[in-house]
């Protein structure tokens, strides 16, 4: 198997309900696993998510995990997930993204010929989408 670079993001207890939302926007397969399904039934943490991966048609990999409860809960910052190329599926991504977001910059044609917008969505993380133009 190649290699791959995935995003793996860290919720305070609302993976399921994020990994759900990004299925509902990327399409694919979401598979969660609790820390109850790995052992832990009598935690407190049993029904928070040890690992989710949402795997796409687009051959993205999204992952994710509750932070247990006795662990400080740290939210992302200084980074951002980013999608760019010249699919016009990128369009409806960000719809899907912005949807219950924040719209940081919108999606608009910028100085490089591209149409590039910033938001955070309802989870608290921040996308970067780019939309190439078609080469001439």
């Amino acid at each position: 198997m190649a290699s791959q670079l995935n995003p793996y993001l860290n919720f305070n207890g609302t993976t399921r309900q994020a990994m759900e939302f990004y299925q509902g926007v990327f399409g694919g397969t979401v598979n969660l696993s609790t820390f109850g399904d790995f052992g832990a039934k009598d935690s407190p943490d049993a029904d928070r998510i040890m690992h989710g991966m949402l795997e796409t048609a687009a051959n993205y990999t999204i992952m994710a995990a509750d932070v247990p409860s006795d662990m400080q809960y740290q939210p992302m910052a200084g980074c951002a997930v980013s999608l760019s190329g010249d699919d016009e599926v990128l369009r409806g991504y960000w719809d899907g993204l912005s949807d219950g977001g924040t719209v940081t910059m919108p999606l608009q044609k910028q100085v490089w010929g591209d149409e590039f917008g910033m938001v955070t969505d309802k989870f608290g993380v921040s996308w970067l989408v780019n939309i190439s133009q078609p080469q001439a």
